[in-house]
């Protein structure tokens, strides 16, 4: 059984095209979990209406941000293989079959994967997300906490590994870095699928990845992560 976690806020604008894109490559028994953080447009009513109860939903009472809805979503999930899912992306149609070959035929714990970089109208501004971003899969720790390879809306992993990171520590700067540090920790098997599996939207309104921090931003959050796998003991 699969499980798509989704956290959504205000996202009416694409939340139906995105869902459409995943729900088509599983199965009636597989799962998706929405956590919404409390929108102010239909994004809720919208999918409810086209998915009925389909799609499990959930509305936090306030605002508490990516993370946490994240973290709730995760919390819920009942599938064995847990795929992270943003509300505005595409995933490509054979991005599932591809993700759950790497977890059958190489035994990953976590699977992570490339993506096309496009912008609001779908336009490609980058081949490769790894490469406009300058990532590095194979960085290490030190390199990871330095700067975040890893992006949940391009990661899956097996429930068993979801004790280890959850619940997420108040100081980290990201959920999908701390997933990732967490295996990288623990040396889970982590398998990287060099191919775009996702149309990864980047139009100004995302609510991640789109804001730049000023130096002593970055530099506190580091620390606090550092420190955060520093105290880790599960």
């Amino acid at each position: 059984m699969i499980s798509v976690c989704m956290a959504t806020y205000n996202g009416e604008d694409f939340v139906i095209r995105q869902l459409e894109s995943v729900i088509k490559q599983l199965s009636v028994d597989d799962q998706i979990v929405v956590v919404d953080d409390n929108s102010t447009d239909k994004t809720v009513e919208l999918i409810k209406k086209t998915y009925g109860s389909r799609i499990e939903i959930f509305i936090n009472k306030q605002n508490a941000g990516a993370i946490k809805s994240f973290e709730k979503a995760i919390s819920l999930a009942k599938g064995d293989i847990l795929f992270l899912c943003d509300q505005d992306d595409i995933w490509e149609e054979n991005k599932v079959a591809l993700v759950m070959n790497a977890f059958d035929e190489q035994n990953a714990m976590l699977v992570v994967h490339d993506a096309v970089v496009v912008d609001g109208k779908l336009d490609v501004i980058n081949p490769s997300w790894n490469n406009y971003n300058s990532n590095n899969i194979n960085q290490g720790i030190l390199g990871n906490i330095l700067k975040n390879a890893y992006t949940g809306a391009l990661m899956a992993f097996k429930k068993e590994v979801v004790s280890d990171f959850l619940p997420f520590p108040p100081t980290i700067e990201m959920h999908d870095q701390w997933i990732a540090l967490v295996c990288m920790q623990k040396k889970k098997k982590i398998v990287f699928i060099d191919r775009p599996l996702v149309k990864y939207v980047r139009h100004g309104g995302n609510v991640t990845g789109i804001k730049k921090r000023s130096l002593s931003a970055q530099l506190k959050g580091r620390l606090l992560t550092t420190l955060a796998l520093l105290s880790y003991k599960r």
